[in-house]
């Protein structure tokens, strides 16, 4: 299925386990440096920001350099621990690798919002970017939050509706 942000509550209703699908339109980018500080401007109302809107969009757990992009693991701790709040605040869509807790699994359920593996291809994904842009924090570099055009990302839907492909 292909998916275009921002992804609506109906469409994240309609994605299931198992279901591959390609994204296009712009998404965020971060991982364990940048992420917990979006939660803290999540958390002190501070969110506007960030300079674009989290609702109904994807946060692809990555760096970005010029090598490309590629998933980072999910399940590290500053990772993981940033999907509920980011769900929460709207974001459809957690893009990465590896088995997330089953916590986390419920906390998708609760806001109808899912988490993806990307295949761990660097080369393909800099094919399918369009754009780059650094959005905040950009003292940590490649790790700073970044949003990117991208046109047909591949991805497998592993978490949906309480349910999780590594069950």
């Amino acid at each position: 299925m292909d998916i275009t942000t921002p992804i609506t509550e109906e469409v994240a209703s309609s994605l299931n386990i198992g279901d591959t699908i390609t994204i296009s339109g712009y998404i965020f980018c971060g991982r364990d440096a940048v992420l917990p500080k979006v939660v803290k401007l999540i958390e002190d109302g501070k969110a506007d920001q960030l300079g674009a809107d989290l609702k109904g969009n994807v946060i692809f757990h990555t760096a970005v350099s010029p090598a490309g992009v590629g998933p980072t693991s999910s399940n590290k701790l500053e990772i993981e621990s940033s999907i509920e709040p980011l769900s929460k605040a709207g974001v459809k869509l957690h893009l990465g690798k590896g088995k997330i807790s089953e916590k986390t699994i419920a906390a998708l359920d609760k806001y109808n919002s899912l988490y993806a593996v990307i295949p761990p291809v660097t080369a393909l994904l800099e094919e399918k970017t369009l754009e780059r842009k650094l959005i905040a924090f950009p003292e940590l570099g490649m790790e700073a939050l970044y949003l990117l055009k991208v046109d047909k990302y591949p991805a497998i839907i592993a978490a949906a509706h309480g349910r999780s492909i590594y069950e």
